[in-house]
């Protein structure tokens, strides 16, 4: 299968991109291709401007939205991998979402008002951390929202079948030895998720 993920954090050395690479190797040991879209090192763009709206509009597309099209048009299984900052995406994945999952390439509106889903077939997958501890996000239903936002906001909309959505909590307030886990969670999921 081929795989795009794309990981949005600043610090090389965190622990989202130690999820990254664990989910890459679980991956390319089983046989799939992986493609990673690391936006931070990409220093992507993810202000939509006048100028992009128009383009877009006009099937103009711009030659940086282009390329990530490419990649998730020719991905079986899109994921992402990103902390939750204020209870949503860091703003350079909002802004991936924004110019990328643009009207005409991931939907369409239909004569009738509906939806037109144009990424079917596309299985779609997150990990995300938060510094706040997961029982307090699942007991105030933060946990339920952050899934609905993601999973069903954006990739069901688009017409991505979501397989799971990990989420980590109190990453910055556990030891080592709980990483780990969380790591080998990651692993384990990921290797059970997708055979080739």
């Amino acid at each position: 299968m081929n795989h795009l993920i794309v990981a949005a954090h600043p610090n090389p050395e965190s622990f989202n991109h130690a999820i990254l690479q664990t989910a890459v190797q679980a991956l390319k040991a089983k046989g799939h291709e992986v493609v990673v879209r690391d936006l931070y090192a990409l220093q992507f763009e993810p202000v939509l401007t006048l100028e992009d709206f128009s383009a877009l509009r006009t099937g103009q597309i711009p030659s940086d939205i282009k390329a990530e099209q490419e990649y998730i048009a020719s991905a079986d299984v899109i994921t992402f991998v990103y902390p939750i900052w204020w209870t949503g995406l860091p703003a350079i994945l909002k802004g991936y979402v924004d110019r990328v999952f643009a009207y005409g390439f991931a939907y369409a509106y239909g004569k009738d008002g509906t939806i037109e889903k144009l990424l079917p077939g596309k299985k779609g997958l997150f990990i995300n951390t938060h510094g706040t501890p997961g029982e307090i996000y699942d007991s105030n239903g933060m946990t339920d929202a952050l899934k609905k936002t993601s999973d069903v906001g954006i990739f069901e909309f688009c017409g991505i079948e979501v397989v799971d959505h990990l989420l980590f909590g109190a990453v910055s307030q556990v030891d080592d030895a709980a990483r780990k886990e969380m790591l080998k969670q990651v692993e384990e999921r990921v290797s059970s998720l997708f055979q080739v």
